[in-house]
């Protein structure tokens, strides 16, 4: 760098310090106003290292002799604020002196402590979101099967579906109004949710879709809104396991559960009901027929429609009921369904 190209950098340099040094002693020999801002006015005597004692000289020389410059920065305290200077030390061609550049730097140190604090917050609240995002989808998950919940997603609407053949398994507890009205209501829900998220496990075991309860009051189906040709089988696999797990469970809790269970099938509709809580719903003939059916079961007994037989006579034993009057149904022969031999024989070595 020649005497010239010093002066025009000069005449570039507003707002941006600039020091002429020797290169061997670092004794200044010149400095614009920016810089004696900054560094304040040096004696005659004095080098670059009086001003800027926080430089390493050993490393400034090392960085010239490697790559033909040093860079970095140095922080100076004016009146009550600190600012970030930037330095870039450059040796003059064929002149022994370097040539000292120094930037205010401290805005644009600020800025991008913003935008990191910025980006940190922006990605603090994706996180939340997210998380939001997860739990809201798991609460949608609980009030309505994934198929129906990806509709609901997509169109933000569910069309009402017809399902012309799938299978319920409805249960109720004997003596629930008694119960509830003798303990706590902590109790009452305690138990309630052992029970029922057993239930739940056993519904997902065998590929139905608990829909909800009410009360003491559970409702499953098999065949929608996934159709499987096995739903007859799948809900009779629910019923005879949730009155297996009441026996078994009554042996060794102080509180006895005993239940009535009915099943169901034939054509039965399921879409979301309501606008602000949703809810998603299943009614029709086979809803009705295994809620009147629960009437003719005797506590820890399933009862199923004769229909049913030719499905479940290979799985379980089937004990004949008779023709009964089913409300709203006329008259239709009756079944009770029992577990088969293997699932007897399981259930016994628990």
């Amino acid at each position: 760098m020649n005497i010239t190209a010093i002066n025009q950098q000069l005449l570039r340099a507003i707002g941006v310090g600039i020091a002429v040094v020797g290169s061997k002693n670092l004794q200044v020999l010149f400095q614009n106003g920016p810089f004696s801002d900054w560094f304040g006015k040096p004696d005659a005597a004095a080098t670059l290292t009086d001003l800027l004692p926080d430089i390493d000289i050993e490393q400034l020389r090392v960085e010239i002799e490697d790559q033909g410059r040093f860079t970095g920065e140095v922080s100076v305290k004016m009146k009550r604020r600190t600012l970030v200077i930037a330095l870039t030390v450059s040796p003059a061609e064929e002149q022994d002196f370097l040539v000292v550049e120094c930037q205010n730097i401290t805005r644009i140190r600020e800025l991008e402590s913003m935008i990191d604090s910025y980006s940190s917050m922006v990605e603090r609240n994706t996180r939340e979101l997210e998380r939001e995002k997860e739990r809201v989808e798991r609460l949608l998950l609980n009030l309505m099967p994934r198929s129906v919940y990806e509709e609901f997603k997509t169109f933000g609407v569910v069309t009402p579906q017809l399902y012309e053949s799938v299978s319920v398994v409805m249960l109720d507890f004997v003596g629930f109004t008694k119960f509830s009205a003798e303990h706590d209501p902590t109790v009452t829900l305690g138990e309630l949710n052992d029970i029922f998220t057993a239930f739940d496990r056993i519904t997902e075991q065998f590929g139905c879709e608990r829909i909800k309860t009410i009360g003491d009051a559970y409702l499953a189906v098999s065949g929608m809104p996934e159709p499987s040709p096995d739903h007859m089988r799948a809900v009779a696999n629910c019923a005879v396991r949730f009155i297996r797990y009441l026996e078994r469970r009554n042996q060794s809790h102080q509180h006895k559960w005993l239940a009535r269970v009915g099943l169901g099938t034939g054509p039965a509709v399921g879409s979301v009901v309501g606008i602000q809580k949703y809810v998603y719903d299943v009614f029709g003939s086979a809803v009705n027929l295994a809620a009147r059916l629960q009437e003719f079961a005797n506590p820890m007994c399933v009862v199923a429609p004769d229909a049913m037989k030719e499905f479940l006579v290979d799985e379980f034993q089937l004990e004949d009921l008779g023709k009964r009057e089913i409300r709203s149904f006329g008259e239709m022969r009756l079944m009770r369904v029992n577990p088969g031999v293997e699932l007897a024989h399981r259930a016994r070595q628990f």
